[in-house]
């Protein structure tokens, strides 16, 4: 049986499905047919380990299994000083779940129509907070279906560990949260899957649209590692809770697949790889010799995010014809 602690072991992903490990490391924008590039630390949180730690280096299965197997761990887990540290360099300030919750809600009272539809928020006299759960089946206003509801677009900007998409545990504290209770986006929509299916293929089928319509996009490396692996946990966490068994491996690699497109690297401002942009150097040869001039990326000189020279990070329309699915991101908020 798959371990879905809190702070998931890359080495228990490793024993699994090696496959499933690489799959979780690759960055679609920069990888061919021919040859997979992985998404790179972007964080000198680690440089002091030495070769393959450094700020452009590509996060390896090497750097994070074996002996390396710790390395990468939860905010919560992170040492006080880290935490500060990663705070003033990034500006790494993660939301409690009860925030996500509400800000969720207001989502979810939009599309609905109505309030409480998943929960109800507790505020506390003494300043903490709760929620209650809604334990009655979801119940769809007229007009709209639980499989609208299942295939309606979400994205998380810079994303971090994803605790608005998935809430297997509270980003803050590090306190896990029982399947039951959890309050994602994509926590809600699987949740929905698993009241409107029976068997196990019809809620493979559902859940895998969820994925498909769920997206998030992080700078670190790290963080990102870990978001790809909360949603992949999550998809077994759900399964599980349903069926009583973990899903076959064919079916994670699957998931796995769709996450790695649809939780990205990224430059949130400029829509490129980050720090992909450069000075262009151009040699000018004339009477007098030759004259090596300068320029700077138009795009962040002008601020005028279609002029970038960095690469264009690359997502995946799941609906759109074959030909057509890859689509630079930035091309969607035109």
């Amino acid at each position: 049986m798959i371990d879905t602690q809190v702070d998931i072991k890359e080495n228990d992903i490793l024993r699994l499905s090696p496959e499933l490990l690489n799959t979780l490391l690759k960055d679609h924008t920069l990888s061919t047919d021919k040859y997979q590039v992985n998404i790179f630390w972007a964080t000198e949180s680690y440089a002091h380990r030495g070769v393959g730690y450094q700020y452009y280096d590509p996060i390896t299965i090497e750097s994070i299994t074996g002996d390396n197997g710790n390395v990468i761990v939860p905010r919560a887990v992170k040492s006080r000083q880290e935490q500060q540290q990663r705070s003033r360099e990034m500006a790494e300030v993660f939301t409690p779940s009860w925030v996500c919750n509400k800000q969720n809600n207001l989502v979810d009272n939009a599309w609905f129509g109505r309030v409480g539809v998943f929960n109800t928020e507790i505020d506390n006299p003494d300043g903490t907070h709760m929620w209650i759960v809604n334990t009655e089946p979801v119940v769809f206003p007229e007009g709209k279906t639980w499989r609208d509801y299942v295939n309606e677009n979400r994205l998380e900007i810079t994303c971090g560990e994803a605790p608005y998409l998935v809430s297997r545990y509270d980003t803050v504290t590090g306190e896990p949260i029982p399947v039951d209770q959890r309050i994602g986006m994509l926590d809600r929509k699987l949740r929905v899957v698993g009241e409107n299916t029976s068997t196990s293929s019809e809620w493979l089928k559902a859940a895998q649209s969820a994925y498909m319509s769920i997206y998030g996009f992080e700078w670190q490396g790290d963080n990102l590692v870990l978001a790809r692996e909360a949603l992949l946990y999550t998809f077994i966490d759900y399964y599980r809770a349903k069926f009583g068994k973990d899903p076959q491996l064919k079916s994670l690699l699957y998931i796995a697949y769709i996450i790695s497109w649809n939780m990205w690297q990224m430059d949130g401002l400029k829509g490129v790889i980050p720090n992909s942009c450069s000075e262009r150097r151009t040699v000018v040869y004339d009477l007098f010799g030759e004259t090596e001039t300068v320029s700077q990326c138009e795009g962040c000189k002008s601020t005028d995010i279609e002029k970038h020279n960095g690469k264009y990070a690359l997502i995946k329309d799941w609906h759109a014809p074959k030909a057509k699915q890859k689509i630079r991101f930035i091309d969607l908020i035109k």
